[in-house]
């Protein structure tokens, strides 16, 4: 029970989760203000604006900080995992999303010159990175989020 009640009481938890919920409910506002379609899987899916895992780890780090002090050991540990996830959403990942595309397209031509069709369980997942501007856009959730979450509780 002193664990159940130590994971909903810590503040740095609870305003990373909340800093996640926000991103992914903006993401979704966001996506049927431009597609004109709701798509429920934007609320837990990746990629899109804002980076939800940008303002995460952002709102974790600064959270430390503001907490434990910005010359701590745990802010170290957190401000460096942020960094590498960010990094990470605009390199890797983004390029996965790109070469996802790339492949689905050729699928969808290959499909229609064999007359075939492919099932969507097939296709590749496009939505996996960041630009740049979603992930500071993420970033500044974060840090709004923990600063807000900070003077709050």
């Amino acid at each position: 029970m002193e664990i159940l009640i130590g994971l909903v009481t810590n503040k740095i938890l609870i305003t990373g989760l909340l800093s996640w919920a926000i991103a992914q409910v903006l993401k979704t506002i966001i996506y049927l203000a431009i597609n004109k379609t709701l798509n429920l899987e934007r609320l837990v899916g990746d990629g899109g604006m804002p980076s939800a895992h940008s303002a995460t780890v952002t709102s974790v780090a600064l959270s430390v900080g503001l907490n434990c002090s910005f010359s701590s050991p745990e802010f170290a540990i957190a401000a460096i995992m942020a960094i590498v996830v960010m990094h990470d959403a605009m390199g890797v990942r983004l390029e996965t999303g790109k070469q996802a595309k790339a492949i689905n397209n050729m699928m969808d031509l290959l499909n229609q010159l064999a007359d075939s069709s492919t099932s969507p369980e097939t296709k590749l997942k496009e939505f996996v990175g960041h630009t740049p501007m979603q992930v500071l856009a993420g970033f500044i959730l974060g840090v709004a989020a923990a600063i807000i979450s900070y003077n709050l509780f």
